[in-house]
């Protein structure tokens, strides 16, 4: 007869926890420096995950067994080295696997460090902390869990972290403030969107090079990718408008006039319909892409970031006003549901 000990009792509970809630959808609650896991149907909490510091980018995908979490706060080296190192890691290993060393930096030189955090998307432990240049908006693991990749809108570009040595391995120079970024069918091209000079960023991270940069509107933010047409939904966020682009030639096919300040925007399970959260007037938006009707519902306060729950017909929308998520039916357009959380509810992940 063995016994278990307290940390593996404890990951052996939150495996059988998140066994029984499937699915499920991590919460990054920003100021709270947290990440609040709950189950999907329900939001019922899960499990809060702690040892965060002001986690905004939070990205995971369907069978990659991590979550990349970004911190949107700059510390220091000498404060970067009094991180607690991840239980089972030597020191040798832990000092191996900070990125950006003094004596051969990645990045802009003036640049602060920020923490990208690993975590085991089931146990919800942080296998490894990364240091990255910069503070992170958001992030992006690509579906077959090669790669994670952070936006830093002060430094103009992006970091690259190779998953399977979890090493910081290029810092790309992208546009001016870039914000959201996306993967399509190639894995190794992500997409990124730069607000301040209206561009999206074809990135090839095999080569470390930008390929192309396509200009979309005058602010485009969050972006979302539909790879079964090889076609980009930018929300122009200040211009209340949504774009749709063609990345096989990039051509503007369509712009969808939402109508005021726009937020968050992600595709359901089938693709036909774009939810896009709209902050400044307080409604949901859904477009229809077929023939491009727009239906609205009213949502206040704020709605903020936004995320399609996969089997469940529902959003996970959080407010910027309020901390709390609303649970969103898709088909009536009504919120069936709400529930507190701590912080701000950021870039959500949903996985079934």
């Amino acid at each position: 007869m063995f016994k278990l000990t307290f940390a593996a009792s404890t990951a052996l509970l939150f495996s059988t926890a998140i066994a029984a809630a499937e699915p499920i959808v991590f919460v990054p609650e920003g100021s709270a420096d947290t990440v609040l896991v709950v189950d999907a149907e329900t939001g019922e909490t899960v499990r809060r995950i702690t040892g965060l510091e002001a986690v905004h980018g939070l990205s995971g995908a369907p069978g990659v067994p991590y979550l990349v979490a970004g911190s949107y706060a700059e510390t220091d080296r000498a404060a970067v080295a009094e991180l607690t190192q991840p239980e089972g890691v030597s020191e040798d290993e832990h000092a191996a696997h900070h990125s950006g060393g003094e004596d051969a930096p990645i990045g802009p030189s003036d640049a602060g460090i920020s923490i990208i955090s690993v975590l085991d998307a089931t146990s919800g432990e942080i296998m490894r902390r990364i240091e990255v240049p910069g503070a992170v908006h958001h992030t992006a693991v690509s579906p077959d869990g090669r790669y994670a990749v952070a936006t830093h809108p002060v430094g103009d570009g992006i970091s690259v972290i190779d998953l399977t040595s979890f090493t910081l391995t290029a810092y790309i120079p992208t546009g001016s403030m870039p914000n959201y970024a996306a993967f399509g069918s190639d894995l190794d091209v992500v997409y990124v969107s730069n607000t301040g000079n209206g561009t999206i960023s074809e990135v090839d991270l095999g080569r470390g090079i930008v390929r192309r940069n396509i200009v979309v509107g005058t602010g485009p933010e969050h972006i979302v990718i539909d790879p079964s047409t090889a076609v980009l939904y930018a929300a122009d966020a200040d211009a209340g408008n949504v774009i749709e682009l063609s990345l096989s030639d990039g051509t503007v096919l369509r712009s969808f006039a939402v109508g005021g300040e726009l937020h968050a925007i992600d595709l359901s399970d089938d693709r036909a319909t774009l939810f896009v959260a709209g902050r400044g007037e307080d409604k949901i938006a859904a477009i229809t892409l077929a023939d491009g009707e727009i239906q609205y519902a009213n949502l206040s306060p704020e709605p903020y970031h936004l995320t399609n729950v996969p089997g469940t017909g529902s959003l996970f929308v959080s407010s910027r006003a309020e901390p709390k998520i609303w649970i969103f039916d898709q088909a009536t357009m009504t919120a069936r549901g709400e529930f507190q959380i701590e912080g701000e509810g950021h870039q959500m992940v949903a996985l079934p």
